[in-house]
């Protein structure tokens, strides 16, 4: 299967605050907020949401290609995808604008506050998927994740005109986009990503009811943080998966980018939509125990030996024939 994963690629700048945001926030005075946090660690990493999914699948043994837009100051950054196999030859450049930026503090309480700077993603508007398709003898399935808005919106239209299945996965960008948007983005998708509460901001924003949204796309999958994910079509639910025991807690900055890629590589295998969840909580599980978004290391024998304890025998049994990670 050729997949190609559209969105935002960025550099990450991760602070962390060791006391808690909620003990700063006065209710009555949100309208005049004004506050500045104290940290103790800043960390500056690779990121950007599809080049996040890009590595994850790239890890488990695909070769995904990445499309978006960057600056001048990627070269390093490429380098670095490429060595870990990810495919960034469709990656457009931009001479004017730096790569994006995303700047995330974390309390105690691991809640976040973060900002983003779009930078050359906003070029990613200007990228064609037709001309990508002819030189890899065509894409299986396109991946729409959070980038600039006009891009993600042509890249649905174009996926639409071309008869190419796509995955909505609008997440972060679903707080600025209206309802309008919003359909326009993931009706006809063969899949829609979004945790808990985004799948409620769709609703609303929409208009729709969930089984209003189930009888637009194909799969609704949907995470739940600590409670694992839930998969359902307008059947009904198809499986409920739990998250796989983490090791420590150190940084979640990214953990949702990781799931979505351990489920996408179970799709290109063809694998069952519960064992597609299990993978993708099973990599997730591996962001959560580190800082930064593509900073984790996987061997196959502790992978599938953490796969086998959350999972099964069985389960760990099947994927072990098909995952082919960096180390042994």
């Amino acid at each position: 299967m050729r997949l190609a994963v559209t969105g935002s690629i960025a550099t990450d700048h991760l602070m962390t605050f060791p006391g808690r945001f909620a003990d700063s926030l006065v209710v009555e005075q949100l309208d005049k907020i004004s506050l500045s946090f104290l940290v103790d660690d800043l960390q500056v990493r690779r990121g950007g949401i599809a080049a996040n999914i890009a590595f994850g699948l790239a890890n488990l043994g695909h070769r995904p290609i990445l499309v978006g837009a960057v600056g001048t100051d990627f070269v390093d950054y490429r380098s670095w995808l490429e060595r870990h196999g990810v495919d960034t030859s469709h990656v457009h450049v931009s001479e004017l604008k730096h790569t994006a930026r995303f700047v995330c503090t974390t309390d105690a309480d691991h809640a976040q506050m973060a900002s983003f700077y779009a930078g050359a993603m906003t070029e990613a508007r200007e990228i064609e998927l037709g001309p990508i398709a002819e030189q890899v003898a065509g894409l299986d399935l396109v991946v729409i994740s959070p980038n600039d808005p006009e891009a993600m919106l042509r890249h649905t239209e174009e996926c639409r005109a071309r008869g190419v299945p796509f995955v909505a996965d609008p997440s972060q960008q679903l707080a600025w986009m209206d309802g309008d948007q919003i359909r326009q983005l993931i009706d006809g998708a063969a899949y829609l990503f979004s945790n808990a509460y985004e799948a409620a901001l769709i609703e609303q924003k929409t208009g729709w009811s969930s089984k209003d949204v189930l009888e637009r796309v194909g799969v609704r999958v949907v995470t739940h943080g600590r409670e694992g994910a839930t998969i359902e079509d307008a059947r009904g639910e198809i499986a409920r998966v739990p998250t796989a025991q983490e090791e420590r807690r150190v940084d979640p900055t990214g953990v949702g980018d990781a799931f979505r890629a351990g489920y996408l590589a179970g799709l290109v295998w063809d694998l069952s939509p519960e064992r597609c969840a299990q993978l993708g909580c099973m990599l997730a599980t591996y962001v959560v125990e580190t800082v930064g978004t593509q900073e984790y290391e996987l061997g196959r024998a502790r992978f599938l030996e953490r796969f086998a304890k959350a999972y099964g025998d069985e389960a760990a049994e099947q994927i072990g024939a098909l995952v082919r990670t960096p180390r042994p």
